[in-house]
């Protein structure tokens, strides 16, 4: 096999991999559509819906994605990957970097109805920090929110 050969199935099996890892991940589009799902699922049953979620029922999660619910003063609902979060106030949470997201989340909630939060948060699978985007929209009462890790 010639260099040239080899650069390029090199170049080959690293691109292979990389649309593997990819897809590992969910988008934004889906993350997206995964709040809408729960915005609609809160608002028809909003308690069955917040046992669902926190079951981690299959129709909930998505590889790294979840809803999770919060109240106005930021006290968890529902969450679709640590039910131990269910019953904590999570208003003063910071990331890895000092940033109160939640606080964030919470106050563009409360102005527009929905927003996007980017932090740093540790990747449950990885254990490495990463960006992060949540999407967050009001439903009735309460504050949904999917995020992504942002490759």
């Amino acid at each position: 096999m010639s260099m040239k050969q080899l650069m390029a199935a090199a170049a080959l099996a690293l691109a292979a991999s990389h649309a593997a890892l990819a897809g590992e991940f969910a988008t934004a589009q889906e993350a997206q559509a995964m709040l809408a799902k729960a915005v609609a699922a809160i608002k028809a049953n909003k308690q069955k819906a917040f046992e669902e979620i926190t079951a981690k029922d299959p129709k909930w999660v998505d590889r790294d994605l979840y809803p999770f619910v919060l109240d106005f003063n930021g006290v968890g609902l529902a969450h679709g990957a640590n039910a131990k979060l269910v019953g904590k106030d999570l208003g003063e949470l910071k990331d890895t970097d000092g940033k109160p997201f939640v606080k964030e989340m919470l106050d563009q909630v409360r102005g527009t109805g929905k927003c996007a939060v980017d932090y740093r948060w540790t990747d449950p699978v990885s254990k490495k920090i990463l960006a992060k985007r949540t999407f967050c929209e009001r439903a009735g009462d309460v504050v949904v929110g999917t995020g992504i890790y942002v490759h």
